[in-house]
């Protein structure tokens, strides 16, 4: 004892002391990760030890999405907060600069329980986020997660050691230490994950040697005195909370513009005949929340796929978005009918150009109807790896990743201030992908017996996948945002090439770059085994495995319940 309290009366021996236990508790977390072979989480060590609000931010993720109780979620938290605040405590006095009187440890330590406390809930509607792009797998729903953290983490790396951090503007130097901080720990996630499990280990307590060089820096700018303020007397940091929530209803309009498929779609192939080398009749299924009004395509061999169905003429009947919130089961039932029909009516096998939620709806109906007209499908900006979380339906209170749906609705109700397309977390198509969640991780983009097949992926799609195998058919990779592709006309060229027999194929080394860069920020993945909504299922667990398309085994999953 002796030792150490001589130890932290010098700045080199409390920055050696800062070290050790900033590398010291990442390394632990790989160790565990290593045992348990969690591929999936390889990028979230590093966290452990950040500087505010990184550290609180990685626990909240993995709190969302394992909790099975509301009383349970709650007790942890607190429980969670307080552990947070013993240990931010110890790394700011640590880290503490010798030229600035220091706090007492009671000040800090009452104080830092409180910050860790009301930070998870300032941060918490962002973690809601984060679980709706683990459900969807659309990467907007995680860049939103995102940017108001990087908004409030200037303002949370003082709140810890300033009494007025939530008023003024923080000094340039704390918001470059902060968001250096972001940066590094993309980068970070990106090393780890590029790495084989039980090397995580050293590498993780490399990483948390740097986070104490970033808590000595950030703590340094935080309580740096004889700065001026501005804006100091100015309640910035709940104006700046406020203006975000109250910003929640225009992302339902901004996602529009950055999902594509909403509205009228139409792509080349309904507005331009098919050449004489497409030997195959074509079926064009629109994403979520498009719309149809009737109109056919030029070329008779070409239709339109309708939510609705057909009609009486054996004609898709035209409908509007709310028809696309349907389950992927009942939506792949009035796939088969049609392909029969067209089938029947043109004597030509059928070919499925799907996008978004209708390149699911493609993938379900082949899963469920293997013996089929179908001989081709071209997938446009599917769903990568969906149903990496759980929530149970609203009737349920009980269950894993319960308060996380609650929060989801909560947000929802925000949402549909502007969406008139009414959205719920618990719309069929919503819950259809939480149910079958092992078949979509796995299977989305494996290969069909007897079915050429080809995935079109804009580059979001290199952040929607975990570290670890995502597509076993043939990819065409292009810079683009979710649904913009299958509208281009170089894109529509090759669609032609496809359906006249050519491979089209372009796999970018950037997407697997970007893939890793983005592994830091998303949540961890439910194991499959664990919940009795999926456990008696096939499939085994990309979360661990890193790969996908695996044998199956055992007997059929059962129904959600």
């Amino acid at each position: 004892m002796k030792v150490w309290e001589e130890l932290l009366r010098t700045p080199r021996g409390r920055f050696k002391a800062l070290v050790a236990l900033a590398a010291v508790l990442p390394a632990i977390a790989a160790a565990i990760i290593a045992a348990l072979g969690f591929q999936a989480v390889r990028g979230l060590p590093p966290q452990v030890s950040a500087v505010w609000p990184y550290g609180t931010f990685q626990e909240l993720r993995w709190l969302f999405v394992y909790h099975r109780t509301i009383p349970g979620f709650f007790i942890t938290l607190v429980g969670m907060s307080a552990l947070r605040g013993v240990l931010t405590t110890v790394m700011a006095k640590l880290a503490w600069p010798d030229e600035v009187p220091c706090p007492s440890w009671r000040w800090l330590l009452r104080r830092n329980i409180w910050v860790a406390l009301l930070t998870a809930v300032i941060l918490s509607p962002w973690v809601a986020l984060s679980m709706a792009f683990a459900t969807t797998g659309l990467s907007w729903y995680l860049i939103a997660s995102l940017l108001p953290l990087l908004l409030l983490a200037p303002f949370l790396l003082r709140a810890g050691v300033a009494a007025d951090w939530w008023r003024g503007l923080p000094r340039l130097e704390v918001v470059g230490w902060a968001w250096l901080n972001f940066i590094f720990l993309t980068v970070a996630g990106a090393v780890m994950s590029s790495v084989p499990l039980w090397w995580g280990v050293p590498l993780a307590a490399v990483c948390g040697a740097f986070n104490a060089l970033l808590w000595r820096k950030g703590v340094a700018a935080a309580v740096a005195p004889g700065r001026r303020v501005r804006l100091r007397l100015v309640p910035v940091v709940p104006l700046l909370v406020a203006l975000i929530l109250f910003s929640f209803p225009a992302m339902p309009l901004i996602a529009e513009e950055v999902q594509g498929g909403r509205g009228g779609w139409r792509p080349p192939i309904m507005t331009e005949p098919l050449p004489d080398s497409v030997p195959y009749a074509v079926i064009a299924l629109g994403g979520h929340d498009s719309e149809y009004d009737g109109e056919p395509a030029v070329d008779p061999r070409v239709e339109r796929y309708s939510y609705l169905g057909l009609d009486e003429q054996d004609r898709p009947l035209p409908y509007t978005a709310v028809a696309t919130h349907r389950s992927l089961g009942e939506s792949a039932a009035l796939l088969a009918e049609h392909v029969k029909v067209l089938h029947e009516r043109t004597n030509r096998p059928i070919a499925l150009l799907g996008h978004s939620e209708g390149a699911m709806v493609a993938r379900t109906y082949l899963e469920r109807w293997p013996v089929t007209e179908v001989e081709a499908v071209l997938l446009f900006s599917p769903l990568v790896m969906p149903g990496r979380v759980y929530y149970p339906p609203a009737q349920i209170r009980r269950g894993w990743g319960v308060v996380a749906g609650w929060e989801l609705r909560l947000l929802q109700s925000l949402w549909n201030i502007t969406d008139t397309s009414d959205e719920v977390p618990d719309q069929d198509f919503i819950r259809s992908l939480l149910s079958d969640a092992p078949f979509y991780r796995n299977r989305t983009l494996c290969p069909v017996a007897g079915v050429r097949m080809v995935a079109f992926l804009p580059t979001v799609t290199a952040i929607e996948a975990p570290p670890g195998q995502y597509h076993r058919i043939p990819v065409y990779e292009l810079p683009a945002f979710h649904g913009e592709l299958v509208g281009r006309f170089d894109v529509a060229d090759l669609v032609l090439d496809f359906l006249s027999g050519e491979s089209v194929q372009r796999s970018e080394m950037q997407y697997e770059v970007l893939q890793r860069f983005g592994a830091a920020w998303q949540p961890p993945p439910l194991a499959l085994r664990i919940n009795p909504v999926w456990s008696a299922g096939r499939e085994a667990d990309p979360a661990f495995t890193g790969r996908i398309c695996e044998a199956r085994n055992g007997s059929a999953g059962v129904a959600e319940q």
